[in-house]
């Protein structure tokens, strides 16, 4: 399965998804590819593969991104290879990305999971973008500008976390997960061994 977290900038998404993938076995992180600069506490290719705009729009010429979008003026994009490697391996993939990159890939034939993280409020969204000092005031401004939109796009997904106390969104994150991989549909193949087991039988042994 294919698990996608987005909400707004700043909203706790990167730190929800690396905290579940230490919890749920099993789960893997899609690492994207991007034109932003790298930050200081970044490290390649755990957090980002930073590339050029011209790597970039070569590898979206030949079709080797499954999605790609252009936030804050930088492009951001996933190898559909790397993603297909990890399904086909029997691993469940997560990634957090933004409400365009959200969009396209609901669009595919593999089961996707969304999950839209909202913050408590606006004020502590604002506070949260502030306290990470990573961005200048301008870029926080309009980052902020930007989530007065998105946040309606809750609707697109099929669950919704209110990230307040962040143990206790986690652990909403890691209940979701959990539970589609329980979904009857999901388990068939599994249970057929143990469904083989029940039927009929001239003979019942003694204890």
């Amino acid at each position: 399965m294919l698990f996608i977290v987005s909400g707004p900038s700043g909203v706790g998404k990167s730190t929800l998804v690396n905290r579940v993938i230490a919890r749920v076995p099993n789960l893997v992180y899609s690492v994207s590819y991007t034109t932003r600069p790298q930050r200081p506490t970044e490290v390649e290719g755990r957090d980002y593969y930073f590339v050029s705009r011209r790597e970039f729009e070569r590898m979206r010429e030949a079709g080797e991104l499954i999605e790609w979008a252009e936030v804050y003026g930088y492009l951001y994009g996933r190898s559909r290879a790397a993603i297909e490697r990890e399904l086909e391996a029997g691993r469940d993939v997560i990634l957090s990305i933004d409400v365009q990159g959200a969009a396209a890939l609901r669009k595919l034939s593999w089961p996707v999971v969304s999950i839209f993280i909202l913050p408590p409020s606006f004020d502590v969204l604002a506070e949260r973008l502030r306290a990470r000092k990573t961005d200048a005031w301008p870029s926080v401004e309009h980052r902020l500008s930007i989530a007065r939109e998105e946040v309606w796009h809750y609707r697109d997904f099929d669950y919704v976390i209110i990230n307040d106390r962040l143990e206790d969104a986690l652990a909403l994150l890691e209940a979701i997960i959990l539970a589609e991989r329980h979904r009857r549909e999901r388990l068939e193949e599994d249970l057929r061994p143990v469904l083989h087991t029940f039927e009929r039988s001239d003979r019942v042994e003694e204890s």
